[in-house]
């Protein structure tokens, strides 16, 4: 999208809108590759259709890469833990969980972030109010497993640990890039591209080890549904999260996160007819309610007390 269009309110919009889809949909359209292609493959094909198509809007925008050989080497970093090892976790745990229970526990992330940043940076302290957020967000992964039903089958613990585990690798990374990357003055989409692409190349350099399975076949399904997740998902849902935070702030476009569990929950119940458990709404609605809290959002909503 073109700058002047992504300054516009309704251009902003338009991209909230659109982020909220390409993220709550990214688990659909991870459990439809899956049919075909095995995780790391899944990974493969995103980070690879990714960068080419932040590529093609380096290119068509004209926009340098930075030249710092320690910026790259810091998103050297960044993209392990942003793209390779979260990716290919959230595809090994949804062999054995649903798209829509992977994308609740994507929306941890910001608790997590928060948690990791106030052990990390001074400047991201722990106060009595993020604290609060964070206990009723942690109450709400808690409700999500239900422990009342006992562990279940290992598979299935597994795969939502997986989960947790690849949003606590977002939350490092989000943390590395505050401390290491930011105030360097670059451009997201060119942090986006250069990560992207490094980790592109880390798979396509680990191919021989990490392919799995030959692949038997390729349906349509399959072909569009990693089209849809590298082009979108995994490339231009940087460039729209970065015109939204410049836009309306951080703290505003942080709201998505509220929109991208609800998406994929309607997604994989609608179109694969996953099961959902009572409980995992309300732990869902918990964690929305734990971030609300952290970011002081509640205290806009609901009015003191004269």
């Amino acid at each position: 999208m073109g700058c002047g269009f992504a300054q516009t309110r309704s251009g902003v919009v338009i991209q909230f809108v659109l982020l909220a889809l390409a993220w709550g949909s990214s688990f659909l359209l991870i459990k439809l590759g899956l049919r075909d292609l095995s995780p790391m493959q899944v990974v493969w094909a995103r980070m690879a259709i990714g960068a080419a198509a932040l590529g093609l809007l380096m290119l068509a925008a004209r926009r340098p890469i930075p030249s710092d050989l320690r910026v790259w080497g810091h998103l050297l970093v960044v993209s392990m833990l942003l793209c390779v090892v979260p990716f290919a976790l959230f595809a090994w745990a949804e062999q054995f969980v649903s798209s829509a229970l992977a994308s609740i526990f994507n929306a941890t992330t910001p608790l997590l972030t928060m948690l990791v940043a106030g052990l990390a940076l001074a400047t991201e302290r722990l106060t009595r109010q993020r604290s609060l957020g964070l206990g009723l967000g942690f109450f709400g992964v808690v409700i999500i497993m239900g422990p009342w039903n006992g562990v279940g089958d290992g598979a299935g613990l597994a795969g939502q640990l997986a989960c947790l585990g690849a949003a606590t690798c977002y939350a490092l990374a989000f943390t590395y890039l505050r401390r290491f990357v930011a105030g360097r003055g670059l451009s997201a989409s060119a942090l986006a591209f250069v990560q992207v692409l490094l980790g592109a190349a880390i798979m396509a350099a680990a191919t021989p080890w990490l392919a799995g399975r030959p692949i038997e076949q390729l349906s349509g399904a399959t072909i569009l549904s990693m089209l849809i997740l590298g082009v979108f998902g995994t490339g231009m849902a940087y460039v729209w999260n970065n015109n939204i935070v410049t836009a309306w702030g951080a703290a505003n476009a942080a709201a998505v996160t509220y929109l991208s569990p609800v998406v994929g929950v309607i997604l994989g119940t609608v179109f694969l007819a996953e099961p959902l458990g009572w409980h995992q709404p309300l732990g869902a609605s918990l964690i929305i309610l734990g971030i609300m809290t952290a970011h002081g959002r509640l205290a806009a909503i609901v009015p003191s007390r004269v």
